[in-house]
């Protein structure tokens, strides 16, 4: 029998989706249910090689292990890793494939993805007991929607109930949830169950009339109010429009272990990706890390780091434009460290031969280290161990240029010339030993009284933000409806809200009122039920659809002020009146209630042991899987790119063959 599962769409990018999603896998887990995350599509610089050797988002990596299951190709089978504004690199089953314009993907390429996506999702529910999908953007894009495969399209096709998440610290939450349900056709409607609020600060109960006035409004219930927290730290998943400039990542774990702190300055060159890399550096107590576009801001930094990019040649002119590249240039003649990382360490050799990513030719690099690259159509996906600083380290790498190494000391297979380090190695610095050594070398040579805390374990630190993220979920969420949802689908009955979705041509699903359940006016009846076990978890299969907007990416909050930081449980946020301690309730039942707690109004969230009015359940047949890191299916071919009038930035190239 196929698992069963949950949609968990947003209001907009950045709304929480992400998080949450992961919170739901942790809280699940930890009651004993076998859980995998899926994302259909995703669109993201940040980016992860799973054992096997394919490359997923980092963001469904993060969820994975929020699950405690090994990640895979099936968890994220189609990942775009944009170019430029209007391109990006299609990933397929966790292998590029070729560039593509959005115009060209959207004017009817993914379609021919379906097939691997559907196949992914039935390989997922017939191994795990629940499948925590996670949409895109929003799932009102209705420019997109006839194309979609990653939010109401999934969805309808495996018969998923729809959680949608709203981040009420942007404001305009309300209008959010009501024109986002507004917009979807009527099929589509029957299929979102109710919203969940991100990110509230302040007194809940100020926050209920308007609940009541949503769920009268729409006849869909808040499954729960969930507090802004900071310091999650949680992997972020896109860089593309994403300005870092002036975030600082800051460990609030514990107060310097020494007498100086070491402050970090992260080059923000464009297209940057895996800048996730520092996130082990900031959570070092006494390390400062923060993103920085101009010279100027190099002269205190104790370190100055390089990260990746998706576009190499174009970083580099970017520091030189910016005098970047002359400061980098001094610092490395005054003995100040340097570190570079994949796109990083190209620019920092002497030459980059590029006729595959940029097309530039032959660009002199900055002559830091004596190294030659030369861009590869092949990508190089690994998993490396090996040793630096006499201690192991692990890490992954995601490149296409080749390094011609001539000289220096070796480092992570680059090389180290004095204080400037590079590597192609991204999650180096995850390696708790390392990085302590590395960090040391660093002081000394910024001349800084900086001591590495001998304790500080960045596993253990995510292990534990992983967990708050699940106590989130726990406390402030109505788990047991949550469950109802996830076992037996979206509750019967589910009122249609005008206008729904806009005529037009080959459109799916009702426009206003066409074929649609009853109107607005009448909402189920949220009388209680028992609730039901988790035993055993219900079905509901199919195929789908689906796709965000490669021309979006998510902004870089997440609600997190300190991305680097691993909070304790239980530690107390700013305000006090968003979060309810654990174990106690909070001041108004009516969006989040406690264990146990009665609701004195049912129309927002009913209390654990509620249930919802004839959930919905869908079973179909399941594919098994004996290796979840297979490829679902060869899925059908593209045609080339290049007849997609594609930009002149992109590579008008599709790998038919792989596809």
């Amino acid at each position: 029998m196929s698992g069963g599962g949950l949609l968990v769409a947003g209001t907009t990018s950045d709304a929480g989706k992400s998080v949450v999603t992961a919170g739901i896998c942790r809280w699940l887990v930890r009651r004993g249910v076998k859980v995998a995350p899926f994302k259909a599509q995703n669109m993201s610089l940040n980016s992860f090689v799973t054992r096997e050797g394919a490359e997923i988002g980092r963001a469904q990596a993060m969820q994975a292990q929020a699950a405690r299951v090994e990640p895979t190709a099936l968890m994220n089978p189609v990942l775009l890793k944009p170019g430029s504004d209007r391109s990006s690199q299609v990933v397929l089953m966790g292998r590029p494939v070729g560039e593509m314009s959005a115009r060209g993907y959207h004017g009817g390429r993914q379609e021919a993805l379906l097939g691997t996506v559907t196949d992914c999702l039935e390989q997922l529910r017939s191994t795990y007991d629940a499948v925590i999908c996670e949409g895109a953007g929003s799932p009102a894009e209705i420019n997109l929607r006839r194309t979609d495969i990653v939010n109401m399209g999934i969805a309808r096709a495996a018969r998923f109930p729809v959680l949608v998440v709203g981040d009420i610290d942007r404001g305009g939450v309300f209008a959010s949830f009501f024109g986002t349900t507004a917009l979807l056709s009527a099929e589509d409607q029957s299929l979102v169950a109710g919203y969940l609020v991100n990110k509230f600060r302040g007194d809940v109960s100020l926050l209920e009339p308007g609940l009541d006035m949503l769920y009268g409004l729409t006849g869909r219930r808040t499954y729960g109010v969930l507090p802004y927290a900071h310091g999650l730290g949680i992997d972020e998943e896109d860089g593309l429009r994403v300005s870092l400039r002036g975030a600082v990542r800051e460990s609030v774990v514990a107060p310097p272990h020494g007498e100086d702190v070491l402050r970090v300055a992260v080059c923000a060159v464009p297209l940057m990706s895996n800048f996730t890399d520092v996130d082990a550096l900031a959570a070092e107590p006494g390390v400062v890390v923060r993103f920085v576009d101009r010279a100027e801001e190099l002269a205190d930094a104790d370190l100055v780091v390089v990260p990746g990019t998706r576009g190499t040649v174009g970083a580099l002119a970017w520091l030189r434009e910016r005098g970047l590249a002359e400061a980098l240039v001094r610092r490395a003649a005054e003995g100040r460290p340097v570190l570079g990382i994949c796109g990083g360490f190209q620019v920092l050799g002497e030459r980059i031969e590029d006729e595959v990513e940029s097309r530039a030719g032959i660009v002199d690099g900055l002559g830091l280290l004596p190294v030659r690259v030369r861009f590869d159509r092949a990508k190089t996906l690994a998993r490396p161990v090996g040793s630096a600083l006499g201690e192991v380290v692990e890490g992954y790498e995601i490149h296409h240029g080749v390094a011609d190494v001539r000289g220096g000391e070796p480092f992570l297979d680059g090389c180290r010339v004095g204080a400037v380090w590079g590597t192609h190695w991204h999650g180096s610095l995850e390696s708790d030993a390392f990085r302590r050594r590395f960090l040391e070398e660093v002081a000394r040579a910024a001349g800084r009284r900086f001591v590495p805390a001998p304790d500080t374990c960045f596993g253990v630190l995510r292990e534990e933000q992983l967990d708050r993220l699940g106590d989130l979920v726990e406390e402030h969420a109505d788990t047991d409806a949550l469950w109802r949802l996830i076992e037996g689908g979206a509750p019967r009955g589910l009122p249609f809200v005008p206008p729904g979705a806009p005529s037009g041509p080959g459109d799916v699903g009702a426009a206003a009122g066409a074929g649609a359940p009853e109107s607005r006016g009448t909402a189920p009846d949220p009388a209680p039920q028992s609730p039901e076990g988790l035993e055993n978890p219900g079905s509901a299969a199919s195929k789908g659809q689906g796709l965000e907007n490669p021309g979006s990416a998510p902004a870089k909050g997440q609600g997190l002020e300190n991305p680097g930081s691993a909070a304790s449980k239980g530690q107390e946020l700013e305000n006090p009146g968003s979060a309810a301690s654990k174990g106690q309730g909070l001041e108004n039942p009516g969006s989040a209630p406690a264990k146990g707690q009665e609701l004195e109004n049912p129309r927002s969230a009913p209390a654990k042991g509620q249930g919802l009015e004839n959930p919905r359940s869908a079973p179909a047949k399941g594919q098994g899987v004996e290796n979840a890191g297979s490829t679902a299916s060869k899925g059908p071919e593209l045609e080339d790119a290049g007849s997609a009038g594609l930009g002149q930035e992109a590579e008008q190239h599709v790998d038919e063959e792989a596809l």
